[in-house]
């Protein structure tokens, strides 16, 4: 199981990947999910993975690679494509020719194509997006009415987020914001786990503000644990005690 969310506001983009990949309860390792792709000046992207590991690590490999244009016969990476709309579409391609290559397989043996994505940045000075890619190579892309999106084990994270961000958010409050929700995730869910991969890339900058790995003990997260469940208390106790009854 995994957990990443990305969040869009005004200013810019946050991306956060948990790396814990969990195939059984004796079997747990540690994999980046957070891929950056960075040309300063010209583009920074990031690619957040969840699913089976087998086959987001193809996607992957595949991107680096290169897809064959269909109609130029040129050889495509996120480096060539000229928009982010571009570059969402050749991260489906790359889901697609994927499952070409596996899908059978995994489905005879019982297996089933179980990988998503989220993609987000800015290339050559275009609108800074955020899209979710699914199994299909089909996506969806994020809005100023719900500025974040989620895959893997969110529903432990969303409240924190929905009762947090907008989209006028600022930046480094959207990452705070989005670090609680990981938080949440992992306190409910051994499946999650450190150390955990962020991005912050303000708009227009041209390259990422912030790409950190969070290792465990880390001195500020280890502090934003304990501020928020120690305000989750004192809330709790703030809260005048149910009338009803006899």
């Amino acid at each position: 199981m995994t957990y990443c969310c990305g969040i869009l506001v005004r200013d810019g983009l946050v991306m956060i990947a948990d790396t814990r990949t969990n195939a059984g309860l004796d079997n747990v390792s540690t994999f980046r999910k957070l891929h950056v792709f960075e040309e300063p000046g010209r583009h920074v992207l990031a690619l957040s993975t969840a699913g089976n590991l087998s086959i987001s690590q193809a996607v992957i490999s595949t991107l680096q690679e290169g897809l064959e244009n269909p109609e130029t016969g040129a050889k495509e990476t996120l480096a060539t494509c000229s928009s982010m709309f571009r570059a969402t579409q050749l991260v489906g391609r790359a889901v697609r020719h994927v499952y070409d290559l596996y899908g059978t397989a995994l489905k005879e043996a019982d297996l089933r194509f179980d990988v998503s994505f989220l993609f987000g940045g800015q290339v050559n000075g275009g609108r800074m997006r955020l899209f979710m890619i699914y199994a299909a190579g089909n996506f969806i892309e994020c809005t100023s009415d719900t500025p974040f999106l989620q895959i893997g084990e969110h529903k432990y994270g969303k409240p924190v987020l929905d009762r947090s961000i907008t989209f006028d958010t600022d930046l480094l409050d959207a990452l705070k914001s989005g670090l609680i929700s990981m938080d949440s995730t992992m306190r409910s869910n051994l499946g999650v786990g450190m150390p955990i991969d962020i991005l912050a890339a303000r708009r227009d900058a041209g390259q990422a503000e912030v790409n950190y790995r969070i290792e465990a003990g880390e001195p500020y997260y280890h502090d934003l644990r304990e501020r928020w469940s120690a305000a989750l208390r004192a809330a709790h106790t703030a809260i005048p005690r149910p009338p009803y009854g006899r």
